[in-house]
C-alpha cells in the first residue's frame, strides 16, 4: 500500500507541476532516461544536440529577426552508491551555443563551462516477487534533491541587445543557484521494463534580478533487454517526454511573455552494455509544443553517452 501511494503521488506531480528553461537549451534540462547498469559507481561522457528557432512572429511566423539556434553540450557525469540506499550523481557540462540570423546573415557563438549540478537519491523501496506464471517481477523507487551552482557565465548584455520581452536562452548558465527535486521509478517483469523519471527545478533570482521560470521534466520509457552470448545486453526503448514552463520574471514583477510553455516529445533509443562498459543513444522528436507564446519552436534532439562502471 505504501508503494502504491508513493507512485500515485509521483503521477499526480507529473500531471500538475509547472516549470522549464525553454525546452532544455543552453541553460536547460537534466535528462536521465535509463541509467547504465552499475553496482557501485560509474563515470562517463554525454553529448547532447538541440536545435530551436527563436524570435518568431505572431503564430510562429518567420520575421527578419528570426534566429536558428543550436545548443551542443558535452558533459562529464557519474554516480556513486553509498551502501544500498544512497546514490549521488554529478554533472559537469561544457556548452557550445551557436545562433544565426538568416535574414541579416549574422551569426554568433558562445562556448565554455556550464552550470555544475549534483543530485542525491535515497532508495525508498526495492523489492520483487514471482507471479502466478512463474515470472520474476522487480521494482524500485528512488527520490531526492539536488543543487545547481552558477559556474557557467551569464551575460546580462545579451538581454540588452534585444527587446525586454524576448527569450533569454542564449546563455552558458543562469547566473543563479537553483534546486532540484527528483524521483525515479523502475519496474521490470523478466526482461521487459518501465522507467519513469520526474524532476522539478526551482530557480532563484540571479544578481541581475532575473529569474528563470521553474522547470518540470518528466519522461516515461518502455524497454526490453536482450542478452546475447551472455556478454552483450541490448535494450531498445521507446517513450515520451513532457516539459512545462512558468514564465521568466525580471525585477520580481515583470513577466517575460516570450518565455515558458510546454513541449511533448516522442523518444526512441538504444542502450548497450558489455562488461563494465555502456553505450547509449536516443532521439527525441517534438510532437506537440506551445513555447514562449509560439515565438519559439523546438527542433529535434539527439543524445549519446559512453560510460564505464568500476
Amino acid at each position: 500500500m505504501r508503494e502504491l501511494l508513493l507512485i500515485c503521488i509521483m503521477v499526480l506531480c507529473y500531471a500538475s507541476a509547472k516549470a522549464c528553461d525553454i525546452c532544455g537549451c543552453g541553460v536547460g534540462s537534466y535528462y536521465l532516461g535509463i541509467l547504465p547498469d552499475f553496482n557501485k559507481r560509474f563515470i562517463g561522457l554525454r553529448y547532447q544536440y538541440n536545435t530551436m528557432q527563436t524570435h518568431l512572429g505572431p503564430e510562429g511566423r518567420h520575421t527578419p529577426l528570426t534566429a536558428d539556434e543550436t545548443y551542443q553540450i558535452v558533459e562529464l557525469w557519474g554516480a556513486y552508491n553509498f551502501g544500498d540506499r544512497v546514490r549521488v550523481m554529478a554533472f559537469l557540462p561544457f556548452n557550445f551555443n551557436q545562433r544565426r540570423l538568416n535574414a541579416m546573415e549574422e551569426s554568433g557563438e558562445k562556448s565554455g563551462l556550464g552550470d555544475i549540478a549534483a543530485m542525491a537519491y535515497y532508495r525508498i523501496f526495492e523489492g520483487g516477487n514471482t507471479t502466478t506464471k512463474f515470472k520474476l517481477f522487480n521494482h524500485s523507487l528512488w527520490a531526492g534533491a539536488g543543487v545547481k551552482v552558477p559556474s557557467g557565465e551569464y551575460d546580462n548584455s545579451e538581454r540588452a541587445s534585444v527587446s525586454a520581452d524576448s527569450p533569454n536562452n542564449f546563455q552558458l548558465g543562469t547566473g543563479s543557484t537553483d534546486f532540484t527535486f527528483n524521483a525515479t521509478y523502475d519496474a521490470r517483469l523478466m526482461d521487459m521494463g518501465f522507467n519513469l523519471n520526474l524532476l522539478y527545478k526551482f530557480n532563484t533570482e540571479n544578481q541581475y534580478e532575473y529569474r528563470y521560470g521553474n522547470k518540470f521534466t518528466g519522461n516515461a520509457l518502455f524497454y526490453y533487454k536482450f542478452l546475447i552470448d551472455q556478454k552483450l545486453r541490448i535494450a531498445p526503448n521507446i517513450g515520451i517526454r513532457y516539459e512545462k514552463a512558468e514564465q521568466d520574471v525580471s525585477y520580481r514583477r515583470f513577466y517575460i511573455n516570450q518565455s515558458g510553455g510546454n513541449l511533448t516529445s516522442a523518444i526512441a533509443g538504444l542502450e548497450l552494455n558489455i562488461g563494465r562498459y555502456a553505450l547509449g543513444v536516443n532521439y527525441q522528436l517534438p510532437v506537440d509544443q506551445h513555447l514562449a507564446d509560439k515565438r519559439v519552436h523546438a527542433g529535434n534532439r539527439l543524445m549519446t553517452h559512453l560510460s564505464v562502471s568500476f
